[in-house]
C-alpha cells in the first residue's frame, strides 16, 4: 500500500480514538494507564518530565482537526505546568520536553504572550544549568550534596530546541551557543565511532575534564539503550535543521545508520540493542522517536538516499501500527510493549510519549504536522 494511503488511514484511526479517550481524560497529565485507564500526572508530581507530552498530542489534534476540545485540554495542560515553572527541584535538562509541546507549541498556534513568558523562562532556566568548565548543560537534581554536579545524559539533545527557539525568538545569541557548546560536547563525548552513543557521561563539575560514562537506563554500561540511540538521531537531526552546521547531520546520519543496521527482523526494537540474547524486553517509544527523526533526515539528504531512511522510517512505523497498537477505544492508550529503562523499572507498558511521537511521525507522513522542536 503507497505510504501516504496508508499513513492517512492510521490517521483516522487515531482521530477517532483520540477525541474519545481525550473526552474521558481531560483534567488529567497522564504518563501511563492502570487497567487501560489513564492515571494523573498532575496529582503525583506535576514536575514529572513527561507532563508535557499530553498537551502536545493535544496541540497535534487540534492542528489537524481544529477541534477546540484539543485547545483546552492543552491550554489547561499548560497552565498547570505553571506550578513546576515555580518549583525549583523540579526544573532539571528536561524543560523543553515540558514547554516546547505546550507552550511553544500554544505561542506558534495562537500568539500567546503568556505562553511565549512561560516558555522564555523555561528556556532562561535550561540555559542557566550550564556548565562553562565542560562545557555541558547538567542534567537531573540531587539532594543537594552534588554528586551528580557533573551529568549529562543524551537525551538533552531532544531539549536544546528550547534553546534554539529562545534564540530564534530574542535574537539572544546566549542560547545558540550555549545549545551548540553541549551539542559539541555530546558529539565528542557520547557519540561512538560506530553510531552507538552513551547514555550517561560523568565530568569533573569544576575543572570539566571527563571521567566516565554509565549505561544509565540501558542494559551497562558500553551498551546501546535504544531511547538514547533515538534521543541522539532526532536530536542531532534537530541541531543541524536550527543551525545548518553540517557537522550536525553528520551526527545524525551516523545514529541513523548504526540504528537502521540493527533494526530486528521483526521491525521492533528491544530496549537495548547489546541486551543478553535471551532478553525479549521491548520498546516502542524508541521505534516512534527514531521513526520521526528519520522522515526529519529524508527531507536533508539527497534523493537517492531519501529511500533509505523514509523506507526504515515506514518500516518501523507498520510494525507498531500491525503488531502494537491498541485501537481499543476503552483502552487510553495507543501504543503498547514501552519500556522506561531496562534496569529497576517496569517493562513493556503504555508510556504516554510513545503515544506523542506515534502520533507525530504520522502527521509527518500525512503532512499535518505542527512542528513542535
Amino acid at each position: 500500500m503507497d505510504r501516504q494511503v496508508w499513513a492517512n488511514e492510521v490517521s483516522e484511526k487515531i482521530k477517532k480514538k483520540v477525541r474519545i479517550v481525550a473526552q474521558r481524560s481531560r483534567d488529567k497529565i497522564p504518563y501511563t494507564t492502570v487497567d487501560g485507564v489513564f492515571d494523573d500526572w498532575r496529582k503525583k508530581d506535576i514536575c514529572w518530565w513527561t507532563n508535557g507530552f499530553w498537551g502536545g498530542m493535544m496541540w497535534q489534534l487540534y492542528h489537524s482537526t481544529k477541534d477546540p476540545l484539543y485547545r483546552q485540554i492543552a491550554e489547561d495542560n499548560e497552565a498547570w505546568l505553571d506550578e513546576n515553572l515555580m518549583t525549583a527541584r523540579g526544573m532539571d535538562h528536561d524543560s523543553g520536553f515540558k514547554w516546547m509541546p505546550t507552550a511553544v507549541a500554544d505561542y506558534r498556534m495562537t500568539g500567546s504572550e503568556a505562553s511565549k513568558n512561560r516558555a522564555l523562562l523555561a528556556a532562561g532556566d535550561l540555559a542557566g544549568r550550564f556548565n562553562p568548565a565542560g562545557r555541558f548543560i547538567r542534567a537531573w537534581n540531587d539532594g543537594g550534596d552534588g554528586g551528580k554536579a557533573g551529568w549529562a545524559i543524551i537525551d538533552c539533545m531532544m531539549n536544546l530546541p528550547l534553546l534554539y527557539w529562545a534564540w530564534e525568538e530574542t535574537n539572544d545569541p546566549r542560547f545558540y551557543h550555549i545549545a551548540t557548546m553541549h551539542a559539541d560536547t555530546a558529539e565528542t563525548y557520547f557519540l561512538r565511532p560506530d553510531g552507538s552513543v552513551n547514555h550517561i557521561v560523568e565530568f569533573n563539575p569544576l575543572t570539566g575534564e571527563y571521567v566516565q560514562s554509565f549505561g544509565g537506563q540501558g542494559y551497562g554500561t558500553g551498551s546501546s539503550w535504544t531511547r538514547g540511540q533515538a534521543w541522539a538521531l532526532y536530536g542531532f537531526t534537530l541541531s543541524y535543521l536550527h543551525t545548518k552546521e553540517r557537522r550536525y547531520l553528520e551526527d545524525a546520519l551516523r545514529v541513523a545508520h548504526y540504528f537502521i543496521a540493527n533494526i530486528p527482523e521483526s521491525g521492533l526494537i528491544p530496549v537495548d540493542f547489546r541486551q543478553p540474547a535471551d532478553c525479549a524486553w521491548e520498546d516502542s517509544t524508541a521505534a516512534a522517536i527514531a521513526a520521526c527523526g528519520l522522515l526529519e533526515i529524508e527531507k536533508c539528504v539527497p534523493e537517492n538516499e531519501k529511500r533509505l531512511f523514509g523506507g526504515a522510517a515506514l518500516r518501523l512505523l507498520r510494525a507498531l501500527e500491525e503488531k502494537r497498537c491498541n485501537w481499543d477505544e476503552n483502552c487510553d492508550n495507543i501504543l503498547e510493549k514501552c519500556t522506561a529503562a531496562y534496569h529497576h523499572k517496569e517493562h513493556e507498558f503504555s508510556i504516554i510519549y510513545g503515544d506523542y511521537y506515534f502520533i507525530e511521525a504520522i502527521w509527518k507522513l500525512t503532512g499535518q504536522e505542527l512542528f513542535l522542536w
